[in-house]
């Protein structure tokens, strides 16, 4: 049997909140192993069973979900921290971003979107609605053009196509197989653009790809067969 994707649910309306971990318990790969009704039990919860993936509301009592997700970040980093939310604003995503979140979507998206995203983001890949990606460029250039920002690290041709790939969805495996590379090399070089760019994920990586026009937002996932 494959290994069940524990997740933990944080949400402060308890219906949403059931009738989600009713459909994700329903799935023979998921488990939900803790429900919290704000961002301080999130956080406690996720301590205490460290789950392979949070969904967090970004707006609930006492501790918000940005908030919630730069804590858990911190006391479990293994956990892949999905936003799902009402707001459209790019801030907020832009935010939840720098917070380590490695997902972000609208809770009118399908349940199908929802679990494959879950899917995603525990393989350790990362996801946004396309509905709120043009919006988290708009005010990721917006930022950028009102900040004094040093210059940054020039990219190799091999980092800028590494990145550029990850950007349009694909794992590290895959990127291993369309540049013909072992799979730890790719491991490694992302490592280092990370830190050379001073980005904390994948989702930040994707959406600095995007920043730079190393892709276009709605450009294709290509076949990781050449």
């Amino acid at each position: 049997m494959t290994e069940q994707i524990r997740i933990l649910l944080a949400d402060d309306h308890r219906v949403l909140r059931q009738g989600m971990a009713q459909a994700l318990d329903a799935q023979p790969d998921m488990c939900v192993v803790a429900q919290a009704n704000n961002g301080v039990e999130a956080v406690q919860l996720v301590s205490t069973h460290r789950p392979d993936v949070a969904l967090v509301d970004i707006n609930m009592p006492e501790m918000d979900g940005v908030e919630a997700t730069r804590r858990i970040t911190a006391v479990s980093p293994q956990t892949a921290i999905i936003i799902l939310t009402m707001y459209r604003h790019g801030d907020y995503v832009v935010e939840a971003i720098k917070a380590g979140a490695s997902g972000y979507l609208l809770k009118e998206v399908e349940l199908e979107e929802v679990l494959a995203a879950i899917r995603a983001v525990a393989r350790g890949e990362a996801v946004m609605d396309p509905v709120i990606a043009g919006r988290v460029l708009a005010e990721l250039r917006s930022l950028q053009s009102v900040e004094t920002q040093p210059s940054e690290p020039q990219l190799s041709a091999r980092d800028a196509e590494i990145l550029r790939l990850l950007a349009k969805g694909l794992s590290n495996q895959e990127i291993a197989r369309h540049l013909h590379i072992a799979e730890k090399t790719v491991r490694n070089r992302l490592s280092l653009i990370y830190r050379n760019l001073d980005l904390e994920n994948r989702t930040q990586a994707a959406l600095y790809a995007l920043r730079e026009g190393l892709i276009e937002p709605q450009e294709p996932k290509p076949s990781s067969e050449n």
